[in-house]
């Protein structure tokens, strides 16, 4: 299996913009924090994380991804498991669901965690340590704020999840915080 630096190495093969690595580096420290919650292997989950969108700067269509992206990780040799999950987290665009646990997560906070620091990012500190669930949902309503994000498919991934809402905001909150400064967040 890829190291962490090796995959870090091959998804900056293919994505050179800051806010996409960003979102690499939220998507993958949730994916861990979940998996420590759950008994999985946290590093196993943190790379699909990492590289759940290698294709999106290359192929930003749904027409392509993340089809592409599971071509690209399949070719370089990641494990078909991982491959299946990366697919998985573009559901509606791959046709394939999500059925693992670790699947279900990634296609969840994928979104989950776009909003989360878009919310964090118009707030005074600019930080998660002072976020609350309150905030989150003050701005989940306000349909015209990030519009990128799709509040259907976090709302389904909770319905797969068997998880509240509001539970999985407040545990991705507090699996972001320690990745804060990486994310671009805080002061």
């Amino acid at each position: 299996m890829f190291t962490r630096e090796e995959s870090i190495e091959f998804l900056m093969e293919h994505n050179k913009e800051e806010m996409h690595i960003k979102h690499a580096y939220a998507v993958e420290a949730a994916m861990k924090w979940f998996a420590r919650e759950n008994g999985e292997d946290e590093n196993y989950w943190g790379l699909i994380g990492l590289m759940h969108d290698i294709d999106w700067e290359e192929f930003p269509s749904t027409e392509t991804h993340p089809m592409k992206g599971g071509e690209m990780l399949r070719k370089k040799g990641y494990p078909d498991d991982f491959v299946h999950a990366v697919l998985a987290h573009g559901w509606e665009y791959s046709g394939i669901k999500p059925e693992t646990l670790c699947e279900k997560y990634l296609y969840t906070i994928d979104e989950l965690t776009g909003f989360i620091t878009a919310v964090a990012l118009v707030r005074p500190s600019k930080s998660l340590q002072d976020l609350e669930l309150k905030s989150v949902k003050k701005k989940w309503k306000d349909k015209a704020f990030a519009r990128g994000v799709n509040r259907e498919v976090i709302e389904k991934g909770s319905e797969l999840l068997n998880i509240p809402l509001e539970t999985l905001i407040e545990q991705t909150i507090t699996a972001l915080r320690p990745v804060e400064k990486e994310i671009g967040l805080g002061s």
